[in-house]
Order: C-alpha cells, then sequence, then structure tokens
C-alpha cells in the first residue's frame, strides 16, 4: 500500500506531528500523535489510510526513532519517547535521511541525479532507515562513485574536443587511480574557477573522493563484525547533497571553462 497521498508522505506527517508534541513535553501519547496526523493527512474514517499511517508508526519504532514508555512508572503504551536516534533525525527533519521524501526534496532542489545514482541513493534511505548500515554505506559508496564517472566522462569529452592529451589513468577502470587524475587536472585549472566554485572545491573533494569511499570500503570488506557506525552513514547521507552539487557544478564548469 502506498506511503503517499496528495504529495504528503505519512510517514513526514507522523515526524512533523512527532516534532511538535516532543517540544511541549518529554513523553508523548500515542492517540494524541495518531489524531493529529489523522487531521492533517485528512484521512479520518479512511480504514485502509489509517492502516497504513499505523504500519508507518510501528516503523518509527522499529527502525528505533521512537521508543515505547514515560518512566519506570509508565513503561508501556500508550505513552512513548523520542530516542536518540530520533532527536537527531529531528534536528534536521527537513532533510534529514529518515525523512526520505523531505530528503529526496532537499537533494533535488538544484540538481537531477541520473538514473543510476539516483536509484542508488534511493536504496541507501531505505537501506538506512531499516536499520542496516552496512549495506547502506555501500549504497551512498556507489552514487558517489557513479557521480565520479560522470564527471570523468565530461571531463575526457572536454579534453578530446580540445585535442588536449588525456592521460592515461584517467580512462583507468578503477575508482581510486581515475579519481586522482581527475583531482589533478582540475587541480592544474583551479585558478580558472571562480571563487564560489573554488573553495567548494576545496572544502568538499576530499569528503566526495575519500570520507564516503573509505566508509563504504569498510562496510564491503569484512574485517569486522560492526565497520561502520550508524552516525557514520548518517554522517555520508547527510553530505552527499553537497557532494551532488559540487558534482553539478564541476561538470558545468568542465563543459563551458576548462581549457
Amino acid at each position: 500500500m502506498t506511503e503517499q497521498l496528495k504529495g504528503t508522505s505519512f510517514r513526514k506527517a507522523l515526524l512533523d506531528v512527532v516534532n511538535i508534541h516532543s517540544k511541549k513535553m518529554a513523553a508523548m501519547a500515542q492517540q494524541a500523535i495518531l489524531i493529529d496526523a489523522v487531521e492533517r493527512l485528512g484521512i479520518r474514517f479512511d480504514t485502509a489510510k489509517e492502516q497504513a499511517l499505523l504500519t508507518v508508526w510501528s516503523d518509527l519504532f522499529r527502525e528505533g526513532h521512537l521508543a515505547w514508555g514515560k518512566d519506570l512508572s509508565n513503561p508501556g503504551s500508550p505513552w512513548c519517547h523520542l530516542t536518540e536516534k530520533g532527536r537527531e533525525a529531528l534536528r534536521n527533519l527537513s532533510r534529514d535521511p529518515a525523512n526520505p521524501d523531505g530528503y529526496v526534496a532537499h537533494l533535488m532542489r538544484e540538481i537531477t541525479l541520473d538514473p543510476v545514482a539516483e536509484s542508488y541513493i534511493r536504496e541507501a534511505l531505505r537501506t538506512y532507515n531499516s536499520n542496516c548500515y552496512k549495506a547502506a554505506a555501500v549504497m551512498v559508496g556507489c552514487a558517489s562513485e557513479s557521480l565520479l564517472l560522470e564527471l570523468r566522462d565530461e571531463l575526457v569529452a572536454r579534453m578530446t574536443s580540445l585535442s588536449l592529451t588525456i592521460p592515461k589513468k584517467l580512462k583507468d577502470w578503477r575508482i581510486r587511480t581515475f579519481t586522482v587524475a581527475i583531482h589533478g587536472e582540475l587541480t592544474k585549472r583551479v585558478s580558472q574557477m571562480d571563487r564560489h566554485l573554488r573553495e567548494s572545491f576545496e572544502s568538499y573533494w576530499t569528503a566526495f573522493t575519500h570520507q564516503i569511499r573509505v566508509i563504504r570500503n569498510d562496510a564491503g570488506h569484512p574485517l569486522s563484525v560492526e565497520p561502520v557506525s550508524p552516525a557514520s552513514v548518517h554522517g555520508s547521507l547527510l553530505v552527499f547533497p553537497e557532494l551532488a552539487a559540487l558534482n553539478h557544478k564541476l561538470r558545468s564548469w568542465v563543459q563551458k571553462s576548462f581549457q
């Protein structure tokens, strides 16, 4: 059953209501939250949609954003409270990975991802919200690598059109090898970039090519039981929109101004 209704997800509605109630009191009443969410969505007396809302409500507990109880005297339903993970999600509710619709809307506000990168980042959001952090780390890494492949192809096409010598490593199949080559070609021409692009390039390139890749590799190489932490995957997801925006700007600059 779809979670969508008139462009607003049941999940987003519940998170919005929880955010409001949590600011009033540390412990919240389940019935009050659900009634507010139902009114916000306009689905009262529609059993199928109310059941869909209850499914999403259960997901917030299963994923660790909410837990039952008010205190030791009231340890269960109908009282509930935010966990640390839930409080972290609400700090950046409009674009936090816990709110996939808001996250994707924020990501797509200024750029358009290619279908490959978009499919991986959507999968990353699903696995992150299912507490599958190793899988999420790999998916974010794949999305980032897809962006790097796009940038490499754009750079090769531009250098070819200018009859410039293309370094052998720039056409290598290995991600790390051609990433180092991309950085070398861009660094040689960093003075040609406008100030804003230059600062973004110098600030985010390491995160783009190293931080997310390291987390992805840690998750993909089974050397320990917990190779990545929820916080590190959360951080990778939060920084990914900035990296996608940087990739978009660099590709545009390569097309028009790279010499």
